[in-house]
């Protein structure tokens, strides 16, 4: 089944230039869509370049950083307007397999009861090794995790299956969904946008699924697990418990702090013996 015309994909760069040129790169071979790609008030001359080499491409400067759930939701904004069905929200550190978007649009348009769809997705550096098969929320112990993180797919499932949550680094959402659940929650300063989204899409009755069928890969290090450092620790603290204190029950408060405290100290343990 070709890629529907119908779907749009919103690509957010802020000071990636060329790490967005090879993902648009990718992207030529994945069929017919629309591509966004929201310029965060980039100063590495992204917007003139992107223009020049991907003329077909809409690109929205905005002058400004507007952060991973700002730059999207304008993206998502002008997608809706523009008559998508289908909106993929993707990383501009990733390139795509030219079936991924197939695989995943195949598996959306299955049933109307599912809001989303997930890919495979692997390390860039290690292209055998998984960075998401599915997302795990524990509600008790404060975390969220990666099913499948640092394995081969060898002896995962291969078939679409539901999940916890889906990854804004790669998402395919319906257009219903969307206007349903809304859009991604700029209160967060950054991380954990994704998981509150999909929270509320399963609140609203919508499933979550991975397609294993559809494969990205994704510039982050696994040497380094997973670029740890003091700024995200931080913010990812932050958010995780944003999070958690607005969808967790209330018997659940009687645990997850102060799990989620343990689980950043042993975190923080980890930046440490890193050193970066």
């Amino acid at each position: 089944m070709p890629a529907d015309p119908r779907t749009s994909v919103v690509i957010v760069n802020w000071n990636g230039r060329d790490l967005t040129l090879e993902c648009l790169a990718s992207l030529e071979k994945a069929g017919p869509m629309e591509v966004i790609v929201v310029d965060n008030g980039s100063k590495d001359g992204s917007v003139d370049e992107i223009r020049r080499r991907h003329p077909a491409v809409t690109v929205l400067p905005m002058g400004t950083n507007l952060r991973f759930a700002g730059g999207n939701n304008a993206g998502i904004r002008h997608a809706l307007a523009s008559g998508a069905e289908e909106i993929l929200l993707l990383n501009n550190d990733t390139v795509v397999d030219p079936d991924f978007l197939r695989a995943m649009s195949s598996t959306l348009r299955s049933s109307p009861e599912i809001g989303a769809v997930a890919p495979f997705i692997f390390y860039h550096d290690r292209p055998d090794l998984l960075w998401y098969a599915g997302g795990e929320i524990s509600y008790w112990t404060g975390t969220m995790r990666h099913a499948g993180i640092r394995r081969t797919a060898s002896g995962l499932a291969m078939r679409p299956h539901d999940t916890d949550s889906a990854t804004g680094c790669c998402l395919l959402a319906r257009r219903e969904a969307l206007e349903r659940v809304g859009l991604l929650d700029e209160s967060y300063f950054m991380y954990a946008e994704d998981a509150d989204w999909c929270a509320r899409a399963r609140a609203a009755g919508y499933r979550i699924v991975v397609e294993p069928r559809a494969r990205v890969w994704h510039k982050v290090s696994v040497s380094a697990g997973g670029h740890l450092s003091r700024y995200k620790l931080t913010h990812k603290f932050r958010s995780n418990f944003r999070f958690f204190a607005r969808h967790a029950a209330w018997y659940h408060w009687l645990a997850f702090p102060w799990m989620n405290l343990v689980v950043n100290a042993a975190a923080a343990v980890r930046y440490l013996s890193f050193r970066r």
